[in-house]
């Protein structure tokens, strides 16, 4: 059994439509999502319809969170929260009620079992959409804060930085950013579980885009932080 799990889209169709290729390409099973569809890009309406065309399991993420009732104080540094309101108000713009219902009634988790393999997926921790957990936490940090449950296999999203780390018998992995990647390598970030009767096989999958593009649609647009959203798409980080 093949697994693809992407998250971090952020509206960016470009990025997903060469991830959901290359999916295909390598012939995986099934596909689950793990958050942050349509906020800070700027096609929110086609990303979430190209997730939905999947017809699989979707999970919210805090960027989705925001989308259905805005950034709220405390959540982002002060000096970012006027702007980053303004871009949510941008986003909605661009999308229906009916987007936004679905955004909203989005579950916050997956379980999962295949082979006898149990996976626990979300998309920062597994009782928090907006805590950080970082690659270079220590094992008693990542163990308290992410296992909870007895599972095998560990799969989060959030952070654009991906990494796949084992411990205590555990894997914790970070699948990185489809849309907007943080750890300088502008390509979408996805990750494969590859499970087979007695072993499995973790990767983190990097595939180009026309990033100059995307840019270029940017420079083009009235999106409220274009020039901020350009440079972190040309520069993969913040």
């Amino acid at each position: 059994m093949k697994l693809a799990f992407i998250s971090d889209i952020h509206g960016n169709a470009t990025a997903l439509d060469a991830v959901l290729q290359d999916i295909q390409e390598r012939n995986v099973d099934k596909t689950f999502v793990l958050g942050d569809l349509c906020y800070r890009g700027l096609e929110p309406k086609r990303s979430l319809e190209l997730v939905q065309a999947l017809q699989t399991d979707v999970i919210k993420g805090n960027a989705d969170e925001w989308v259905v009732r805005g950034v709220q104080q405390g959540e982002v540094p002060d000096p970012a929260l006027e702007m980053m309101n303004k871009e949510r108000e941008w986003i909605v713009s661009h999308l229906d009620h009916e987007s936004i219902d679905y955004l909203k009634n989005l579950p916050t988790e997956l379980k999962l079992e295949f082979d006898g393999l149990k996976i626990h997926a979300f998309h920062a921790t597994p009782t928090s959409l907006f805590d950080v957990v970082l690659p270079n936490e220590s094992e008693e940090s990542l163990v308290e804060k992410m296992m909870d449950t007895n599972a095998d296999v560990y799969v989060y999203a959030h952070i654009h930085k991906p990494y796949i780390r084992y411990m205590g018998g555990k894997c914790v992995i970070n699948i990185g950013s489809v849309g907007l990647p943080f750890d300088g390598l502008n390509k979408a970030s996805y990750m494969i579980l590859d499970i087979n009767e007695n072993s499995f096989q973790t990767s983190i999958v990097r595939v180009g885009y026309d990033v100059e593009q995307v840019i270029n649609q940017f420079r083009e647009s009235d999106y409220p932080n274009r020039e901020m959203l350009m440079n972190i798409l040309r520069e993969a980080k913040v």
